[in-house]
């Protein structure tokens, strides 16, 4: 007996769930220096979409305003984000990322990739590569839908 379309999507979409989890988690469990996951979060955030309201970060992490605060304090307290009076809204203020942000965040990010690469070039064959690199645009594709 044939499986269902659906049956077989619900499948693929499992077995990519969980591709991407298992991955996330075991890049992140590689020994850095990186700063905690709401900190990279928040500078990735602000790194991709520009300046926002802590209300708005908030919002777009899913998470409390609240629990925010801490993190907001401290990051600006290194110097990793900056608050600027909202012009619209005196009673909000605007964070955006520094310089000094930046390059934490990328410093981050290239020690994931070198991590990355070496498991590539270890692990998966040139045809897998290129299945991979294929994938990585489909994901991308789903996760801009």
């Amino acid at each position: 007996m044939q499986t269902p379309p659906e049956a077989d999507l619900t499948e693929l979409a499992r077995s990519v769930r969980e591709g991407i989890g298992r991955l996330s988690w075991r890049m992140r469990s590689e020994p850095s220096q990186a700063p905690g996951p709401l900190v990279l979060a928040v500078l990735s955030r602000r790194y991709r979409a520009g300046t926002h309201t802590p209300k708005a970060l908030a919002e777009a992490e899913r998470i409390q305003p609240q629990s925010l605060t801490r993190v907001l304090a401290g990051l600006q307290e290194r110097g990793l984000i900056t608050r600027a009076p909202d012009p619209a809204d005196g009673r909000q203020s605007l964070l955006d990322i520094t310089p000094a942000g930046l390059t934490s965040l990328r410093s981050y990010s290239v020690q994931r990739e070198a991590w990355l690469a070496a498991a590539m070039a270890e692990t998966l064959s040139p045809t897998e590569r290129e299945l991979l690199r294929l994938a990585s645009e489909l994901m991308l594709r789903l996760a801009d839908s």
